[in-house]
C-alpha cells in the first residue's frame, strides 16, 4: 500500500509539538508551503524541510552544535552517561506530576533513553571531536530533543554489515531489523525497540543521522526516510508527544 504523501495540518501540529492555529499562522504568512485539498489544507511530504523553521529554539540549538559546532549552556551537556542517567531520571520525575505526560513518563524515559544510551555504547573511546551528548526538555512544548557527534549509525553498524551503502540504508537497517546481541550491533537492536514504542502510542520521532532523516508517527510503524542537504556527523533526535 502506499504511504500517504502530506501531512494535514493536524497531523503537523502533533509531530512538531506546536498548536494547529500556530501552524496555519505560519501558512498564512508563506514560511510553510501548503496547499488546498478540499477545505482544508494539506502539506505535502517533499516539502518537509520547512518544518524546522517550526521548532523550538531547543532543537535549533542542539543541531547547530551537530552541524555547525557552536557552543550552547552547560546545562544541556552530559559528558558521560552518568550524568545523562540523572538528568533522565529527573526529567521522569518532573513528568510524573505534569498533568498531560503522567501516563506517558515512562515511555518517554524509556524512548529518550534508550536514544542517549546509544551514543554513549557506540561512541565510547571513538568520539569523533567532543564526548557526550546534547540533551534537553521543553515539558511546555512537550519536546525531548537528543544530539551527538559521533561516529553515526552507518559507521558503527558498517563494522558488522560492510555492505551497508548510505546513511538512508543505514537507518532504515537500525529501526526495521533485529541483529545478534553482539557488540557493535545493539545500536540497531534498540533503535528498533523505540519504533516499537512509537508504533502503539502518541509519540512523534525526527531523528537524522548523516544525510538521511527519518519521521516516526504515533501510532503508525511506517518509516519516513528522506536524504536532506546538511549532514550530520552523528545522530540529532526530536521526540514530541
Amino acid at each position: 500500500m502506499e504511504l500517504k504523501e502530506f501531512y494535514t495540518t493536524k497531523e503537523l501540529a502533533e509531530l512538531i509539538g506546536v498548536s494547529r492555529v500556530a501552524v496555519f499562522n505560519r501558512i498564512k504568512k508563506g514560511d510553510i508551503k501548503a496547499q488546498k485539498m478540499g477545505r482544508n489544507f494539506v502539506i505535502f511530504k517533499k516539502d518537509i524541510g520547512d518544518i524546522d523553521i517550526f521548532l523550538s529554539n531547543l532543537f535549533k540549538t542542539a543541531k547547530e552544535w551537530a552541524l555547525l559546532h557552536k557552543k550552547f549552556p552547560d546545562q544541556f551537556y552530559c559528558q558521560d552517561s552518568g550524568v545523562f542517567q540523572a538528568r533522565v531520571t529527573k526529567m521522569g520525575t518532573l513528568m510524573m506530576g505534569n498533568k498531560s505526560t503522567k501516563d506517558l513518563f515512562p515511555l518517554l524515559v524509556s524512548v529518550a533513553g534508550e536514544i542517549g544510551n546509544n551514543s554513549y555504547d557506540h561512541n565510547l573511546g571513538q568520539w569523533l571531536d567532543i564526548p557526550g551528548i546534547f540533551f534537553g526538555y521543553d515539558l511546555n512544548k512537550k519536546q525531548i530533543v537528543l544530539a551527538d557527534r559521533g561516529l553515526g549509525i552507518l559507521k558503527t553498524l558498517k563494522r558488522v554489515r560492510p555492505d551497508l551503502k548510505d546513511h538512508e540504508e543505514a537507518l532504515k537497517m537500525a529501526f526495521t531489523e533485529m541483529i545478534s546481541g553482539r557488540e557493535p550491533e545493539a545500536r540497531g537492536n534498540g533503535l528498533k525497540y523505540v519504533r516499537n514504542v512509537i508504533a502503539q502510542n502518541p509519540i512523534n520521532l525526527i531523528f537524522q543521522t548523516g544525510n538521511a532523516k527519518l519521521t516516526l508517527n504515533g501510532g503508525n510503524s511506517d518509516l519516513d526516510i528522506k536524504i536532506v542537504k546538511e549532514n550530520i556527523s552523528g545522530c540529532l533526535a526530536l521526540i514530541t508527544y
